[in-house]
């Protein structure tokens, strides 16, 4: 949980994002971004909503922007790309003790889903990215990423977090030569963290 605060998003309107997105592309990469996100703060009543200060606030929105942004500037890369894996956070499985079957191999190094809980968000993102070809790693933690997008030698890569681990993976990816999707968490925390499944859909 690299960021210093927590966050719940869940809330907000399904259109929050969207607007985001928007503001962001619309404002040339963040110009006036200050004011842009102190108008969407306004807004979707961000405040109110989440309990965050207003200097946290800003600091999130402007991680959701710059996100939203590259999303679109990687977008037409990923597409072409053929070989692509789905990285989501441990944090998102239903269980974090023994009730979760899932088993770590520590020859990816990943969690593998065993399926064993129906209303798991993990369970279900497995199922549809594995679904649609996508290899899929449920990470314990950033270090275990350099080796598994290296052993396999991936063009695209989708992952789950909050936008300082986005951050985080983006030079990554970029050195890697690796066209990234990153979808956001709605619920941060070390447990029980919350994303869109339908975002996640129309990403894949």
């Amino acid at each position: 949980m690299p960021y210093k605060f927590t966050f719940d998003l869940s809330k907000v309107s399904r259109f929050f994002f969207t607007e985001l997105a928007t503001a962001s592309y619309q404002t040339g990469m963040h110009t006036a971004v200050l004011k842009t996100s102190m108008d969407i703060i306004k807004k979707f009543k961000i405040e109110e909503a989440t309990g965050l200060n207003i200097n946290d606030a800003v600091v999130l929105l402007n991680d959701l922007m710059n996100m939203q942004a590259e999303n679109m500037i990687e977008r037409n890369k990923f597409l072409e790309s053929k070989k692509r894996v789905l990285l989501l956070p441990h944090c998102s499985r239903k269980y974090l003790d023994n009730r979760c079957k899932a088993v770590f191999d520590t020859n990816i190094p990943s969690y593998v889903c065993s399926h064993c809980s129906e209303d798991c968000l993990v369970n279900q993102a497995d199922r549809i990215a594995k679904e649609k070809g996508y290899d899929v790693c449920i990470l314990s933690g950033g270090s275990c990423l350099p080796k598994i997008l290296d052993n396999q030698k991936y063009e695209g890569a989708i992952g789950v977090a909050c936008g300082e681990e986005v951050k985080m993976l983006r030079p990554l990816l970029n050195n890697m030569s690796i066209a990234g999707q990153a979808i956001p968490l709605l619920k941060n925390g070390c447990s029980n963290t919350v994303f869109s499944i339908e975002t996640l859909e129309k990403t894949l």
